[in-house]
């Protein structure tokens, strides 16, 4: 993952330019826990059975943001936003750190072409994408090899009814179980 202050309008905007990343496309702002969460953003019934059930975990909720001075306080982010409560490495940077934490994959942004290996599993990845990407990176923390290059399973919690946006660790069908219904894809 690549991580920047969530705050920090520039550091977040290195991220988007570095990955070529559409500014629709929302960085996820990693809370500690589930409470710093709901204090930043609108957690309907649907995203709350979610968030209990999966979080900290592989899971990233699309999500509006509390209040008016969150969204702009945090535009770096990207609006709506994708919160997440993170587990292993990711959880702990948020646990830690004085600042909000913004993440994402560490990968030139819809580079789906046949050579394309996805986001960065591996450290030796991590290297390749800061070298193509130009990103200068102050620390990097090595948290062994990712599972999976998406990990994170992304769902639209913006409606009542929750949709799958991308699966990852977290499986479309234990989705279904936590809200006791199919999810239809975005």
């Amino acid at each position: 993952m690549v991580c920047a202050d969530a705050s920090n309008a520039e550091a977040c905007g290195s991220i988007f330019k570095a990955k070529r990343r559409p500014s629709g496309k929302s960085l996820a702002y990693v809370a500690p826990s589930l409470a710093v969460c709901e204090q930043r953003f609108q957690l309907g019934a649907e995203a709350r059975k979610l968030a209990q059930q999966f979080w900290p975990g592989d899971l990233a909720l699309l999500l509006p943001w509390r209040h008016p001075e969150d969204a702009a306080q945090h535009t770096a982010v990207g609006s709506p936003g994708l919160a997440t409560v993170a587990s292993g490495v990711l959880g702990e940077l948020a646990a830690r750190t004085a600042v909000p934490v913004a993440a994402t994959t560490a990968n030139i942004s819809g580079d789906a072409g046949p050579e394309d290996r996805g986001p960065a599993v591996t450290l030796d990845e991590v290297h390749d994408f800061l070298a193509a990407s130009g990103v200068t990176a102050p620390v990097i923390v090595d948290g062994g090899i990712c599972p999976a290059a998406n990990h994170m399973t992304i769902v639209d919690c913006f409606t009542a009814e929750a949709r799958v946006v991308r699966t990852g660790l977290v499986h479309q069908r234990a989705l279904a179980a936590a809200l006791g219904r199919e999810l239809r894809r975005s």
